[in-house]
């Protein structure tokens, strides 16, 4: 009995392709949130934490990138692991500039610290990993 549910259960969501989609384009369109707020205010923010830690200013245009331009080519599903790996780095320079100071935390709910950071990092490692699967609007060779 559970072996028969188990496989009609397995048979109704065994969709790779849909959750290869589902997981681009939902962690894609929340790293857009915090580009579309670089565009709105700017990176000068960035910049100048960059320049206090010994680093070029120009850096902080690289958030543009990692923040609105890969995740719309992993949205398309176009150069999705390329571009999944400018978002992990993205948000890896993102934790080491701003983050380690809460990596022994909790928040009041008990949540880690880096939770937000560690989620989206794997989202883009796992996105990597994955690709985009059949729902792109390119061919093979450019997924």
């Amino acid at each position: 009995m559970l072996k028969t549910l188990n496989q009609f259960f397995t048979r109704l969501t065994d969709h790779q392709d849909g959750g290869k989609l589902l997981l681009r384009v939902s962690f894609s369109i929340l790293i857009l949130f915090h580009g579309v707020a670089k565009v709105q205010h700017g990176v000068g923010w960035i910049g100048d934490l960059l320049v206090s830690k010994g680093l070029p200013y120009f850096i902080a245009y690289g958030a543009y990138i990692g923040e609105i331009a890969a995740p719309i080519l992993i949205i398309l599903g176009i150069f999705t692991r390329p571009a999944a790996l400018v978002v992990a780095i993205n948000l890896l320079v993102a934790t080491l500039l701003v983050g380690m100071g809460k990596f022994f935390t909790l928040t009041n709910v008990g949540a880690w610290g880096l939770e937000s950071e560690a989620f989206f990092f794997l989202g883009a490692v796992i996105t990597m990993m994955l690709g985009s699967g059949r729902y792109s609007m390119v061919g093979p060779d450019y997924r």
